[in-house]
C-alpha cells in the first residue's frame, strides 16, 4: 500500500511542478511536460514490479506509436483557442480528435503487422 501511495505522490508532484513552472514560463513548463517523465516512471515501476524486460520493451514501443497520433492535438488545440473557441470545447474537440487518431493508428499498424 505504501508503494502505491509513493508512486501516486511522485506522479502528482510532477504534474504540480509542470503547472507551477508553466505559470511563470509557459515554454519551460511545456519543456518539462514534454519530457517522457511519466513514461520513464511507468517503466521504472513496471521493472520494479515485474522485472520483465520484454514487457517493458513492448510498453516502450507501444508508447512510441501512441505518441505520434497525440502530437496534432498540440497544434489543433492552440489554433482553436486563438480562433475564439472556448477552452473546454476546444479541449474536447482536441481530445476526441486524438482518440480517433489513436484508433486510426492502431488500425494502420495492424495492416503492417504491428499489434499494440
Amino acid at each position: 500500500m505504501l508503494y502505491a501511495v509513493i508512486k501516486a505522490a511522485l506522479s502528482g508532484i510532477l504534474v504540480a511542478a509542470v503547472k507551477k513552472t508553466a505559470r511563470r514560463s509557459p515554454a519551460f513548463g511545456a519543456l518539462i511536460a514534454s519530457l517522457p517523465l511519466v513514461s520513464v516512471l511507468a517503466m521504472i515501476w513496471l521493472w520494479r514490479d515485474t522485472g520483465d524486460a520484454e514487457r517493458i520493451a513492448s510498453h516502450a514501443e507501444a508508447t512510441f506509436w501512441y505518441v505520434l497520433p497525440s502530437l496534432p492535438m498540440f497544434l489543433v488545440f492552440p489554433a482553436l483557442l486563438r480562433h475564439g473557441v472556448p477552452f473546454y470545447a476546444g479541449l474536447a474537440v482536441s481530445c476526441v480528435m486524438t482518440i480517433i487518431l489513436y484508433f486510426g493508428m492502431t488500425f494502420l499498424l495492424k495492416r503492417f503487422g504491428i499489434v499494440l
